[in-house]
């Protein structure tokens, strides 16, 4: 069975977004446009998938030196 972790959130902000992925602003809206981070539309709140934010860490690999 999965667990959930309680403690950290599910969906933050693109602001929030921003700050947890060292990215700016415009770069998360292009993710988001292109669909490498997930996102939906709370009223008027847009909200950004955490765990999509993880994935698009895991598929950066470093290139070899």
């Amino acid at each position: 069975m999965k667990t959930i972790d309680l403690t950290r959130p599910l969906w933050v902000r693109p602001q929030e977004a921003c700050r947890l992925t060292g990215l700016g602003l415009t770069r998360i809206y292009e993710l988001l446009n292109s669909g490498d981070l997930e996102s939906r539309k709370l009223g008027r709140a847009r909200l950004v998938s955490v765990s999509s934010i993880e994935r698009l860490g895991d598929d950066q690999t470093p290139e070899a030196a």
